[in-house]
């Protein structure tokens, strides 16, 4: 029986849609996150349509951001089951306090904290310097074996490694903040 179905069997309809990459055992994400450990960064999932934020935004108040549609819910739970199917139980998970990163992280991994050093810069929101400063010097000081999971947004993750994440995709960093492996997270 393929691994696939193995975890289709295990989980039921709700893994009906596993992204590619959980149905591959060894993973270039997976095989690389076991070996080196460090920081997951997921950009937070499928968004209602939109760039930013709708005008009037407010931090803390979820009806004035742009938020997770009824397919990044989705795609967040996916995230949650492709790190039990792939056994990672991370030591901590932190999230930007936007409403879809919150949510990302709420609804795959229960419990997290918010980090303002994760918060999107997006149209001149926060300190980019400061926040890129924060990011690597708790990378540069976590000890060796730990993980830890980010749900950030793309301004964030490209201003850390120079790449490009899709809606709810991973980037597995290492303690210099370098991209090590990346990986679609969501189904």
């Amino acid at each position: 029986m393929q691994r696939r179905d193995l975890l289709l069997s295990a989980f039921g309809p709700c893994l009906a849609t596993l992204p590619s990459w959980a149905s591959e055992p060894s993973s270039e994400l997976t095989k690389v996150w076991r070996r080196e450990r460090g920081v997951l960064m997921i950009r937070h999932a499928v968004t209602e349509a939109g760039i930013g934020d709708p005008p009037g935004f407010v931090l803390g108040q979820c009806q004035t951001q742009r938020n997770l549609s009824d397919e990044g819910r989705q795609a967040s739970r996916s995230i949650g089951q492709w790190m039990r199917v792939n056994q990672f139980a991370p030591d901590a998970v932190l999230s930007s306090q936007w409403c879809r990163c919150q949510d990302t992280a709420r609804l795959a991994f229960t419990q997290f904290q918010d980090w303002p050093a994760l918060n999107s810069t997006f149209e001149g929101r926060g300190d980019a310097t400061a926040q890129i400063k924060a990011l690597r010097e708790r990378l540069q000081t976590m000890p060796p074996q730990r993980t830890e999971v980010w749900v950030t947004h793309q301004v964030i993750m490209t201003a850390l490694t120079g790449a490009y994440p899709a809606m709810g995709e991973g980037f597995l960093v290492n303690r210099q903040g370098r991209l090590l492996a990346r990986g679609e997270m969501r189904a």
